[in-house]
């Protein structure tokens, strides 16, 4: 038998497939395979009388040395895996993705800050609401916006509030304690001047009657995606420059950004326009005729995120037009839309079992009532977040959520509400500026419009135990 007839043997299994790396990925070699052909060498050099009985000197001396071999086989496997996008981890993964152009994201830092009422409010602003969302910022130029909503009032004059970074990365582990240059960049104690809904909550941190504190620094910005999340991106972003597909996935990466439409009338078909279904198609077009004197070809719809400003100097929309201009040819300026928010919400008397529902003065819910109702408003907007540009809400789903709290026993007279639009660019801290809702029927979804989006709206005192 030849050498090379032999090497086809050691790299073939015993139904005839190939080990090592094959069409179908890497087969390692397995120990037992190994020791086989270690043995049979043995056989082949010493004689068939050899020793090699379990417990025999050359037996162990041969197992040694299958056990590193094996060891190599699974290296190897590593080392094949760490080549594709598909099966890399960890720093290799990352080293394929910085390959495409497409670094590892960062998570946002998150922590924690008080918000107090030094003075008394003033009597025309007896509850003082600072909007999830509303944006703070720190010295050295560092914002964060906050998680929940905060309600204040001379009664209830302070509270802690979770705070997020609002840029990914090392940067918004904000640290009170650190200094640069004699600075301390890391204290948030200020309203983000860019942040129309905290303008009267700004005059009144300007004059004393309102008070931030940060004591504890934020963490998690140094944290980046999971392998499982960025491989996604990466198998999932497209190798090419101007397609709908490029043009959203490099929108949907900018901080701030919830949900991306590219509208591409011309190069496809739209059904939302008012002649389709009502032509031959024999006779007329999809879409009118390009006009070349008009630059603009593409709509870019951009749905904005909790703690988002739109319009300003490196504010979102900048951002986007930055983005935007990575991939776009020469010549062509898309126009760049803003997705109107629409707030909803919910109302509903809740019948809960084994929750212990203690109230407080004057009736006032407890902390255990006020605890069940921010779950259920947590289920609640974990599924309006996740609604696309156009979708409306779902009554059932809604009920869905509700009851789905664990002591919930019953939704009485869930109704859904729709405020105006662009209500979450209102300062609501303003005495008079409370909106109506309109209420829907029972059963009855919430319509949204082809360029809105749904923003649940917190009001907890729609909400009632029963």
């Amino acid at each position: 038998m030849t050498d090379s007839e032999l090497e086809r043997i050691a790299r073939t299994t015993a139904v005839g497939k190939a080990y090592g790396i094959t069409e179908s990925g890497f087969v390692p070699k397995p120990v037992a395979r190994l020791l086989e052909e270690k043995l049979a060498a043995a056989r082949e050099l010493f004689g068939p009388t050899v020793d090699l009985t379990s417990g025999s000197a050359l037996r162990t001396v041969l197992e040694l040395i299958t056990v590193e071999e094996a060891h190599v086989w699974t290296h190897i496997g590593q080392c094949f895996a760490d080549t594709h996008v598909a099966t890399a981890t960890e720093e290799a993964l990352s080293r394929l993705g910085a390959e495409l152009g497409i670094i590892r994201p960062f998570h946002r830092a998150s922590g924690q800050v008080g918000i107090a009422v030094q003075a008394d409010l003033p009597t025309d602003l007896p509850l003082l609401v600072l909007p999830r969302g509303s944006r703070l910022s720190a010295r050295g130029g560092a914002e964060v916006f906050l998680a929940e909503t905060v309600r204040l009032t001379n009664t209830d004059r302070a509270a802690t509030a979770p705070v997020v970074a609002f840029l990914p990365g090392p940067d918004g582990d904000l640290d009170p304690a650190a200094t640069v240059g004699g600075d301390t960049p890391g204290l948030i104690a200020a309203f983000s001047p860019a942040d129309v809904r905290v303008a009267r909550a700004a005059q009144l941190l300007a004059d004393g009657t309102l008070s931030i504190t940060h004591e504890m620094a934020l963490s998690g910005g140094s944290r980046q995606w999971p392998d499982e999340l960025y491989r996604d991106l990466l198998l999932a972003y497209p190798r090419n420059l101007w397609t709908p597909d490029a043009v959203r996935v490099a929108v949907s990466l900018v901080p701030g950004v919830r949900q991306v439409v590219v509208k591409d009338l011309y190069g496809g078909l739209d059904i939302n326009q008012s002649i389709f279904g009502n032509f031959s198609f024999a006779e007329r077009l999809f879409a009118e005729q390009r006009s070349l004197g008009s630059p603009y070809f593409v709509t870019i719809l951009v749905a904005a995120e909790d703690g988002a400003v739109w319009d300003g100097p490196g504010q979102l929309a900048d951002r986007v037009r930055g983005a935007v201009d990575e991939v776009r040819p020469i010549g062509i300026a898309p126009n760049i839309e803003r997705a109107d928010p629409v707030g909803v919400g919910f109302q509903v008397r809740l019948v809960v079992d084994g929750l212990p529902l203690a109230t407080g003065a004057a009736g006032t819910p407890g902390p255990e009532a006020g605890a069940l109702l921010g779950r259920i408003g947590d289920r609640v907007r974990r599924y309006v977040d996740r609604l696309r540009i156009g979708e409306p809400v779902r009554f059932s789903e809604v009920m869905w959520a509700v009851m789905n709290e664990p002591g919930v026993v019953d939704a009485r007279d869930l109704r859904l509400l729709r405020y105006p639009p662009r209500l979450t660019d209102l300062d609501i801290t303003v005495a008079g500026a409370a909106v109506t809702a309109s209420v829907a029927g029972c059963g009855e979804d919430v319509a949204i419009g082809p360029t809105e989006v749904a923003v649940l709206v917190d009001d907890p005192d729609r909400i009632t135990v029963v």
